[in-house]
C-alpha cells in the first residue's frame, strides 16, 4: 500500500484539478515552520463546479439502496483503519496535533464512520394512523440534497468526517471547504480515502480556498440545502446570517465556541480534579471547543486544589508533538499565538495573579495558570483557545452554579464531586448541551448528542440526532392500496 501523495490539486467532481484562484495557500508545519504544500486556492468557479456536480450526482446517489450506501461506508472504514498511522502522521505534521491527540482524533473518526454504517438502514418509512379510513398516511425519511461542510483546523479530520460520512451514508452529496491551515487533514486526505473506497464521481468534492474569496459565496450559493459549520461563534453567526439572507433558505448545523467550566465541589477528590483540569485544558494546547476554559473551585478546598495543580503543572511536557509523552504541542499559527499572548498580557495588566508560566518559543506556549480570577474579567468570560487556565473561587455550591452559568456560551461542562447524586443534581442545572460528572469537559461519542446552547451553536451531531439534521421528512397520503412505500 503506497502512501498518499499530495500535489497542487483540488478534488472536484471526482477529478484532481488545479484550483483556478490567483491566490495560493501556504500549508505550514506549525512546529517546524517548514512548508508542507503550496496549493493553488479554489475560486468561485471551482465552487460552482463542485456544487453543480454534486447536484447532478444527487439524482442517482440518493436512489442508491441501503446496502450500496452501507458498503461504501464500510469500505471507507477499512481504508481509515489501514491508513491509521499515515493519518496520524499528517495530523501531527499539519495541525500540530500531539501523538496522543492524533490517536484520539482517529479513534473518534472511526467511531462516527462505524455509526454511520448503520444510517442507511435507519432511513425508514413510518406508517401513521390515518383519520380517514379510506386513506393511508406515511412519514417518509429522505436525504436533503447537497450539503455544504465548513470544517475547522483544530480537529480537522474528525470534524470534517463526522459531517461528510453522515451526509453520504443517507444519500446526500457533499462539498467540503476545509480550513486554510489544514487543507490536507481537513479535506484532501478525506478525498483520497473516499476515492480509494470507490465513492462515485460528483458525490464528494473538496474546495480549499481563502475565506475572503469563496467563504460567503460557499454559504450563499443556491445549491446546498444545509450548511454544516464548525468554528468560532463570530464566524458562525456570519454563516447563519448569510444562509438566512440567501435566495433559498438553508438549514443550519452550527457547532461554535465554548467557555466550558469544570466545577470542583467541596467534597471532590482533589487529585482527580487536578487531573481533569490538566487534561481538560491542556490537551491539544487548549485548542478544543470543549476545552476547560475555567475551573471554579469551592472556597473550602480552593487553596489545596491550587497547591496540587501547581505541582502537577510542572510535570506537563510541552514541545515536539511527535514525541509520545508531549501533552502541549504547537499553536496552529502565528496569528493565534499573538492572540493568546494578548490574553495573557491583558490579564497581567488587570493585576490577575499568574502562578504558572513558561517562556514562549515559536508556536510553543507552555502552561499559563492564573488564580483568584475575577469572574467578570475577559479572561473568565472569553474563550482563549490556548494553554491558559483561569481558576475562580466560589463561596459555596450555589455560587459555583451561578458562576458556571454566567456565560454567553453553553457547549460542554463538568463537575467533580464524591457524591454522585449531588453531582447529578448540579449537572442537571448547568445550562449547556453536555455535562460530565467526574470526567473532563472534552468528550465525544458517536451515538451521543453533541452540541451546545446559547452562543455555542444550533442542532446536534452524532447518532440519531445528526441523522435528523441531515435528512427531511415527507408526509405522504394515498387511497388504500397495496402500493409499497419505500
Amino acid at each position: 500500500m503506497e502512501a498518499y501523495q499530495f500535489s497542487d490539486q483540488q478534488f472536484i467532481a471526482g477529478h484532481w484539478l488545479k484550483g483556478t484562484s490567483t491566490h495560493t495557500l501556504n500549508n505550514i508545519n506549525p512546529y517546524t515552520q517548514k512548508l508542507i504544500l503550496k496549493l493553488q486556492a479554489a475560486s468561485l468557479v471551482d465552487v460552482d463546479s463542485a456544487y453543480f456536480a454534486a447536484e447532478r450526482s444527487f439524482v442517482t446517489w440518493s436512489r442508491s439502496s441501503p446496502a450500496e450506501c452501507k458498503s461504501i461506508i464500510l469500505r471507507i472504514l477499512d481504508v481509515v483503519k489501514n491508513r491509521r498511522e499515515e493519518i496520524i502522521h499528517w495530523l501531527i505534521q499539519e495541525s500540530g496535533s500531539t501523538r496522543l491527540k492524533a490517536n484520539i482524533e482517529v479513534d473518534a473518526a472511526l467511531g462516527i464512520i462505524q455509526e454511520a454504517s448503520t444510517f442507511p438502514e435507519r432511513m425508514t418509512t413510518q406508517e401513521l394512523q390515518s383519520t380517514d379510513p379510506d386513506r393511508k398516511s406515511y412519514a417518509v425519511k429522505k436525504p436533503l440534497g447537497v450539503i455544504a461542510v465548513i470544517s475547522p483546523w483544530n480537529f480537522p479530520f474528525h470534524l470534517s468526517m463526522r459531517s461528510v460520512i453522515t451526509a453520504i451514508a443517507i444519500g446526500n452529496c457533499v462539498v467540503l471547504k476545509p480550513a486554510s491551515d489544514t487543507p490536507i487533514t481537513g479535506g484532501l486526505l478525506l478525498a483520497k480515502i473516499l476515492e480509494e473506497a470507490g465513492i462515485p464521481q460528483g458525490v464528494f468534492s473538496v474546495v480549499a480556498g481563502l475565506g475572503s474569496e469563496i467563504g460567503d459565496y460557499f454559504v450563499e450559493h443556491d445549491v446546498p440545502k444545509l450548511i454544516s459549520f464548525t468554528g468560532s461563534t463570530s464566524v458562525g453567526k456570519r454563516v447563519g446570517e448569510l444562509a438566512m439572507a440567501s435566495n433559498k433558505l438553508k438549514r443550519l448545523a452550527l457547532e461554535l465556541g465554548g467557555n466550558a467550566p469544570l466545577v470542583v465541589l467541596d467534597d471532590a477528590d482533589l487529585d482527580l480534579a487536578v487531573e481533569l483540569a490538566v487534561m481538560g485544558r491542556f490537551l491539544h494546547q487548549g485548542q478544543i471547543c470543549m476545552s476547560t476554559n475555567r475551573v471554579i473551585v469551592d472556597a473550602k478546598v480552593y487553596d489545596a486544589f491550587v497547591e496540587k495543580l501547581v505541582i502537577r503543572a510542572k510535570n506537563i511536557v510541552y514541545g515536539d508533538p511527535d514525541l509520545a509523552d508531549t501533552i502541549i504541542g504547537p499553536i496552529i499559527n502565528v496569528s493565534q499565538v499573538e492572540k493568546i499572548k494578548q490574553i495573557i498580557a491583558q490579564a497581567l495588566r488587570e493585576g490577575t495573579k499568574l502562578i504558572v508560566r513558561g517562556e514562549i518559543q515559536g508556536n510553543i506556549i507552555p502552561p499559563h495558570i492564573f488564580i483568584d480570577v475575577n469572574p467578570d474579567s475577559s479572561l473568565a468570560k472569553e474563550e482563549s483557545f490556548g494553554p491558559v487556565l483561569p481558576i475562580i473561587k466560589a463561596q459555596d455550591e450555589a455560587d459555583a452554579l451561578g458562576l458556571a452559568n454566567d456565560t454567553a456560551y453553553g457547549l460542554s461542562s463538568a463537575v467533580c464531586t464524591a457524591d454522585l447524586e449531588r453531582g447529578t443534581r448540579f449537572a442537571m442545572q448547568i445550562d449547556a448541551g453536555m455535562t460530565h460528572i467526574n470526567s473532563i469537559t472534552v468528550a465525544d461519542q458517536p451515538n451521543a448528542p453533541f452540541g451546545g446552547e446559547k452562543n455555542s451553536g444550533l442542532g446536534r451531531f452524532n447518532g440519531q440526532w445528526i441523522l435528523e439534521e441531515f435528512s427531511r421528512t415527507h408526509w405522504l397520503t394515498l387511497p388504500n392500496s397495496t402500493v409499497e412505500i419505500m
